[in-house]
């Protein structure tokens, strides 16, 4: 089985949800990450039922594949980023962020998504250590059940300055919870710029838990997602990696500071992915 090669949305800020579809597909993507924010499909604004049945219907298009990500910026709070989390200090905001991704677990469900990707979020002052892996635990298992009833998968991303954001945090969170329906999404550039081991490495370390995949080109100690050839990865050690584990999921280019040129950095990333 041969992996898919997509394209995140939150690279197309400036675009429709489905004339992004147009556009990547035209160009020879076959899946999609869709980042569910204010105008891609935002789960909080009325007729979710009819817009996601639109998408739906343009995915089958064209016979694309998508996961879900729930990684947007501002869609909760307008006024703090990537706020309220899973380790928020005050549990009606531990619940907003809950609501929001159980709405994208039934978002998934309904587009046929492979995964629903998350993050556990970057721990507050005034939460210990502790008492912020007990809520993150908590949260993570409540919403590996209500994946699994909608036949979902979730796929955890470690992720740079949040509290879980090494492979072996990762593998910590993972052996707590021990769900069947608790996988992997990889950012391959995160455990580059982290100095987290070789993201060839940690491909084959973590094979059987691997459901998606965050690819871009990045440098060491920076957690900036550049353009392919702009940085200091291996790419063709990393696709040899994923061949070897015969890995036939999605990776997903992700490059969301690169909006204001979409289509030529989606069209570039392509071309150079699909040589490897």
């Amino acid at each position: 089985m041969s992996l898919t090669l997509g394209y995140n949305t939150n690279g197309f800020p400036h675009h429709k949800l489905t004339d992004a579809i147009d556009i990547l597909a035209e160009m020879g993507y076959r899946s999609i990450g869709i980042t569910l924010d204010h105008h891609h499909l935002n789960p909080l604004e009325p007729f979710l039922a009819a817009r996601t049945a639109d998408v739906r219907r343009h995915l089958d298009k064209y016979d694309m594949t998508c996961v879900i990500e729930t990684g947007a910026r501002f869609l909760l709070n307008p006024r703090r980023k990537h706020q309220p989390t899973l380790v928020d200090a005050d549990a009606e905001a531990r619940r907003h962020r809950m609501d929001y991704l159980k709405h994208a677990i039934a978002v998934g469900r309904d587009l046929g998504a492979k995964v629903v990707s998350l993050w556990s979020g970057v721990r507050p002052a005034e939460v210990t250590e502790k008492q912020a892996w007990s809520h993150l635990a908590t949260g993570c298992s409540a919403l590996c059940a209500y994946a699994e009833a909608r036949g979902v998968t979730i796929g955890f991303e470690p992720e740079p300055g949040m509290l879980i954001e090494t492979m072996d945090q990762f593998r910590a969170l993972r052996d707590k919870l021990h769900h069947p329906r608790f996988t992997l999404t990889l950012d391959l550039g995160h455990v580059h710029c982290l100095a987290d081991g070789d993201p060839a490495g940690r491909i084959r370390e973590f094979a059987t838990d691997l459901r998606n995949i965050h690819i871009e080109d990045m440098r060491c100690g920076h957690h900036e997602h550049l353009m392919f050839g702009e940085g200091e990865m291996d790419f063709p050690a990393i696709f040899t990696a994923l061949r070897e584990i015969k890995y036939g999921d999605g990776v997903y280019v992700e490059l969301s500071r690169h909006g204001h040129d979409a289509v030529n950095a989606a069209k570039q990333s392509f071309d150079f992915l699909s040589r490897l």
